[in-house]
């Protein structure tokens, strides 16, 4: 017999009052979804509008280029969805510096990586490591390391390799790109291990870290993988294998670079080095012997990728852009004249190089779409909610593209580096190595690095196109950073090619 209530109904014989309950429960939880998301999207910034379902669509490549269409569509400060995660997209320098540079302390944080961070690297890369202690304690690490002073200890290192690069270039001019990223990996491989990288191409460990920042480039990428909307997949025994065996790859090749420093401490033959230090503060900093391995060879892998975009992107604006060449070119006779190289001592005498070099650090930044920062709290900004836990990018082809600061931003033009009385300008910045708390500690030895090899390169040659193999500048490899495709140039000795050998090897 069916159970009665007290007015004679049986909930058994009434079905249908189940299914108005769970309808009910349904409303509910429909409301306080609404509450907590659509109600919030509206007081978010104006943005392109996306499926119902799962939000914006983000192009495969140049994602940065259409963020600059949707600058100029919707304003510095614009907002799009993925899934239930909202992303704020800040596209001009007032907003980039408003938000992430004065609201450093809310905005420092990283977006919680599911591929690239938590199965590639371990939740060990600093890049991605969240704000915190632990963060401040690899930064501190590194800046011991990378501070201004410091990093001008290192200035014969890196000019013995510029003049290595200038011969390399003098036979053969058609492996320039190569030939920089030897430099850069010699100079990087000396900083962090305490030796030199003799060939690019013949150095297995630097081909492995490439390749590494090649893979990582690809899992960093929206809708790569599904784990970073569905995070619970990283517990799955068969999901990621392949992320896991990029790990494994990668930390034993750190591990590798550092139990060689190790060996070289015991035997008392280990140069000074950033692993030598880091080794020999272990328990001062309190780091584990994995964590030691991975923020050496963090700094190898992004310190080397980075400064090789930078030497390829200023020769491409050289042969893309005589006139502006031959302006660096008329003040390297004056003020260095042909009887002697550049140097470091000319850094103050010579701001057409530098303003050369920040020109192309604006007109193809290495990092065009800029890394991700996280919201930690709620921030409100010209009427606007940006949410705590939001994703917020600092778009860096759009910013170095803002009409309030350069105009004519697509075209080529170092003098708007230059003040009226020829100085570098201190009142222009442009944020190639990030913003606030998150800026790349690595900056001061990345800046004497495009300074002596802009400085050395046009010192040494006039750069132009191959007529018959135009450049296309707008050919981007896209990766943790970006550099130029490879392409043709011409490499004219502004003297004698013996006479130049003899004065570089002079030198030496």
């Amino acid at each position: 017999m069916p159970s009665l209530t007290p007015n004679g109904f049986s909930f058994s014989s009434v079905p249908f009052i189940r299914e108005v309950c769970i309808g009910l429960l349904a409303v509910l939880t429909l409301l306080v979804l609404w509450q907590r998301f659509v109600r919030t999207r509206l007081n978010l910034p104006p943005g392109p509008p996306g499926h119902w379902f799962w939000g914006n669509t983000f192009p495969e490549k140049r994602s940065f280029m259409k963020f600059t269409e949707w600058t100029e569509k919707y304003g510095p400060i614009f907002s799009l969805r993925c899934g239930i995660n909202t992303i704020i997209v800040l596209g001009r320098y007032q907003s980039a510096m408003d938000i992430l540079e004065k609201e450093g302390a809310t905005s420092a944080d990283r977006p919680r990586l599911i591929a690239a961070d938590r199965i590639m690297s371990g939740n060990m890369r600093i890049l991605f490591l969240g704000a915190g202690d632990r963060l401040r304690k690899l930064r501190r690490a590194l800046h011991a390391h990378l501070q201004p002073k410091v990093a001008a200890t290192y200035e014969p290192l890196q000019v013995f390799n510029s003049k290595v690069l200038i011969r390399d270039i003098l036979e053969d001019p058609n492996g320039h790109y190569d030939h920089a990223k030897r430099y850069a990996a010699s100079v990087i491989l000396s900083l962090t291990y305490g030796k030199p990288s003799p060939s690019f191409k013949s150095d297995p460990d630097v081909v492995l870290v490439t390749q590494c920042l090649m893979r990582l480039g690809q899992a960093l990428h929206p809708g790569a993988h599904i784990a970073e909307y569905l995070p619970w997949l990283r517990h799955v025994p068969f999901y990621g294998k392949t992320l896991r065996r990029y790990h494994q790859e990668e930390i034993d090749l750190f591990r590798r670079q550092l139990r060689e420093t190790r060996q070289q401490m015991a035997m008392g033959k280990a140069p000074s080095s950033f692993g030598k230090y880091l080794l020999e503060r272990k328990q001062e900093l309190s780091l584990s012997d994995d964590e030691i391995a991975y923020l050496a060879g963090s700094m190898f892998g992004a310190g080397s990728e980075t400064t090789a975009a930078g030497i390829s992107t200023v020769i491409l604006a050289a042969a893309c852009h005589p006139a502006a060449q031959a302006k660096v070119q008329e003040e390297l006779d004056r003020v260095v004249g042909r009887d002697r190289l550049p140097s470091f001592n000319d850094w103050d005498d010579l701001p057409e190089v530098q303003a050369f070099f920040l020109e192309t650090f604006r007109w193809r930044p290495a990092v065009p779409g800029g890394l991700q920062h996280r919201a930690t709290k709620e921030i409100v900004y010209q009427g606007y909610r940006i949410p705590a836990g939001a994703t917020i990018i600092g778009n860096h082809w759009s910013i170095g593209r803002d009409p309030a600061l350069f105009p004519d931003g697509e075209t080529f033009r170092p003098q708007r580096w230059l003040d009226d009385a020829g100085r570098i300008r201190t009142d222009l910045k442009f944020p190639n190595f990030g913003f606030g708390r998150r800026v790349c500690p690595g900056m001061p030895v990345a800046l004497r690095s495009l300074f002596i090899n802009t400085a050395l390169l046009l010192w040494s040659f006039a750069i132009s196109q191959d007529p018959l193999r135009p450049i296309d500048t707008l050919a981007i490899a896209e990766g943790v950073t970006a550099h130029p495709l490879p392409f043709a140039a011409r490499f004219a000795p502004r003297m004698d090619p013996d006479a130049m050998k003899a004065l570089l090897a002079e030198e030496s």
